[in-house]
């Protein structure tokens, strides 16, 4: 008889058994904020001979170098210099870059936390603006462009940055916060959203990673990483497909419960952190 349990006598269910263990990796990829921190480090750890990158950024000596680093490990390198805020530029350069060579994987990673001076409160009305500009309407200006285009192929992921900070209100940069929570639900809601027309959406969530971000945090950050590791825990992370990548581990198991406890209890510890500078 046909035994149609034995994958060796159907080549394509043995086929997608291999797919499903080892997925391709992607070979057109498009990185916001890739100039420094995490996304440089995802820049160089996906370069590769094969592998066409378009990078963003607002610095452009760092993004050049960042550039020349990647074509120095084989990849074909694209960059562009420009203001995730800006929802006109960012249409072009996500719609000119799939055009040409279609995307594979799209990392919205551009954000900002509060500057040096916190002034009178933790967040003034100005940072609070250009936080949730940079990073709430930033992603979306990211994200909007590239899924009509994938959904046409049926194909692709999105990858969002969020941060442990997304999970719990944190009350030394509550506009930072409150950014990152709203990218989570959004990716998350995205997921279930398009993945019908084959559209792979993960939601990143890094505790302290040595960037930009956290070089002003004058305070003890608990389990802080470099950001080639971060990024080599992400890069396998979207290669899993996983729905949400948030790491260290033992930090996310502590947002979790400060997550889950009695607002007044959860309160209470929170008023004890340093605050955000």
């Amino acid at each position: 008889g046909d035994d149609r349990s034995n994958p060796v006598r159907h080549p394509n269910i043995a086929r997608g058994i291999l797919i499903a263990m080892n997925p391709p990796s992607p070979s057109s990829i498009l990185i916001t904020g890739a100039s420094s921190g995490i996304g440089a480090a995802l820049a160089e750890i996906y370069a590769r001979t094969g592998v066409t990158l378009f990078l963003g950024g607002r610095n452009e000596s760092r993004l050049a170098q960042v550039a020349e680093h990647c074509r120095k490990r084989g990849a074909t390198v694209h960059i562009r210099v420009l203001d995730v805020t800006d929802a006109a530029a960012m249409q072009h350069w996500v719609r000119s870059s799939d055009k040409e060579r279609p995307l594979d994987l799209l990392i919205a990673n551009a954000g900002i936390s509060s500057g040096i001076d916190p002034g009178p409160v933790p967040d003034s009305n100005a940072v609070a603006g250009d936080i949730f500009a940079t990073n709430v309407t930033g992603v979306h200006n990211t994200v909007g462009p590239v899924v009509p285009l994938m959904q046409t192929r049926k194909r692709g992921q999105i990858a969002i940055m969020s941060s442990l900070a997304g999970l719990r209100e944190m009350p030394s940069a509550p506009a930072y916060s409150a950014s990152k929570v709203a990218v989570r639900v959004y990716g998350e809601a995205l997921r279930p959203q398009l993945a019908g027309d084959g559209i792979d959406v993960c939601v990143i969530m890094p505790g302290f990673v040595d960037s930009g971000i956290t070089a002003h945090n004058h305070f003890p950050m608990p389990m802080i990483m470099p950001a080639k590791r971060a990024a080599e825990i992400i890069r396998r992370g979207l290669a899993r497909n996983q729905r949400r990548i948030a790491f260290p581990f033992p930090m996310y198991a502590m947002m979790w419960v400060l997550a889950a406890l009695p607002p007044v209890i959860a309160d209470a510890l929170l008023a004890r952190l340093p605050r955000k500078q």
